[in-house]
């Protein structure tokens, strides 16, 4: 009797926890969702690994897009798909240098179509590869995935099409932790807490801001604050001389390989504005860097200054297009791409 009483109280006891963190988790969803937060997908490796696997797409269907953070915020992915009919890839990682991705295709024999490279300098121009652990662990979860990783996959994509608060980056506990406004040790400097408002994904991993980031400018100034602190920290001077040949003829050699199978390649560098455009184009003048860029790897380029269409964007935070200005920057990227580069598609007259 003692025995069954017991086992009572714990059913109870468990049953209340279950109850209780139901509630807890009912009212956070709610909670997040009545502030206007909506759905934002974990920009995790087995999203990005997910986008890899489509790359091997006939050449006339597909578009592969690498680059950091700029192509990932500035190509609208459904106004692509809109008016070329042609699958928009997006490998690009917010932070990291887009050579490890260009190696990794032009090492894959399979891969034999259309890639578009966006080229920050800073990042490109890079002796030192930014973020080369995040975007290699990328690289080798693709190459490695098991069957229960690609199940665990469509899972995960399931709960998070339908729970906002499962957005890791921005309601995990640490990610709240970090929030926190902890004084740092002297000499220590703090990692840059940017808003989550500023990135959200889409499934198909497009960044785009918020409405409350674009409404408020607080928030913006938050993260025009955050590369003021870059530019004047400016940690590394610009690479020249035999470092910058051998950058070039690295990109040369794997731009190469792509096109020897019969794919193709096009550099292009995205807009920017406020205090970062003239940092940049001080730093990596446009002859010594892009120019030879283009150069050496006989690849043809998109310098958005060129086109008057895009060459005035003022981005929110000085260095990323609002989702409105990414349509238009889309717009002209097809446009640019099928009468001046001479790519194929199957664009209605009456989009552009």
């Amino acid at each position: 009797m003692k025995t069954s009483k017991s086992y009572v109280i714990q059913l109870k006891a468990g049953l209340l926890a279950v109850c209780l963190s139901l509630i807890s988790i009912l009212w956070w969803e709610f909670h997040l969702r009545s502030e206007g937060i909506t759905i934002s997908y974990d920009d995790n490796n087995a999203l990005w690994a997910n986008n890899r696997s489509m790359v091997y797409e006939p050449r006339d269907q597909a578009t592969v897009f690498i680059g950091s953070s700029r192509i990932k915020f500035d190509l609208d992915i459904p106004t692509w798909q809109a008016i070329t009919g042609d699958h928009a890839i997006q490998l690009a990682n917010v932070g990291n240098s887009p050579r490890p991705a260009l190696e990794d295709l032009a090492n894959d024999k399979n891969f034999k179509g259309k890639l578009v490279v966006d080229v920050t300098e800073e990042i490109f121009f890079s002796e030192m590869i930014f973020n080369e652990d995040e975007i290699r662990s990328k690289i080798s979860y693709y190459h490695q995935i098991t069957p229960t990783q690609r199940a665990s996959f469509q899972i995960n994509r399931f709960l998070e099409s339908n729970f906002v608060f499962l957005d890791q980056f921005s309601f995990s506990l640490n990610a709240m932790l970090a929030e926190l406004k902890i004084p740092k040790r002297p000499g220590v400097f703090p990692d840059p807490l940017f808003p989550f408002d500023f990135d959200m994904n889409s499934f198909p991993r497009q960044s785009y801001m918020s409405p409350r980031f674009l409404a408020d400018t607080s928030l913006q100034n938050r993260v025009k604050a955050i590369w003021d602190f870059f530019i004047s920290m400016n940690p590394e001077k610009p690479i020249t001389g035999h470092n910058l040949d051998s950058i070039l003829n690295w990109v040369k050699t794997n731009t190469d390989k792509i096109r020897t199978r019969g794919g193709e390649v096009i550099f292009v560098r995205t807009p920017a504005s406020g205090k970062i455009l003239p940092f940049e184009l001080k730093e990596y003048p446009r002859n010594a860097y892009w120019d030879r860029l283009l150069a050496v790897t006989g690849c043809k380029g998109i310098y958005f200054e060129d086109y008057p269409a895009i060459a005035h964007f003022e981005c929110p935070e000085s260095s990323h297009l609002s989702p409105d200005q990414a349509v238009i920057f889309t717009n002209n990227l097809i446009h640019i791409l099928k009468e001046e580069k001479g790519w194929i598609f199957n664009i209605k007259p009456a989009e552009l």
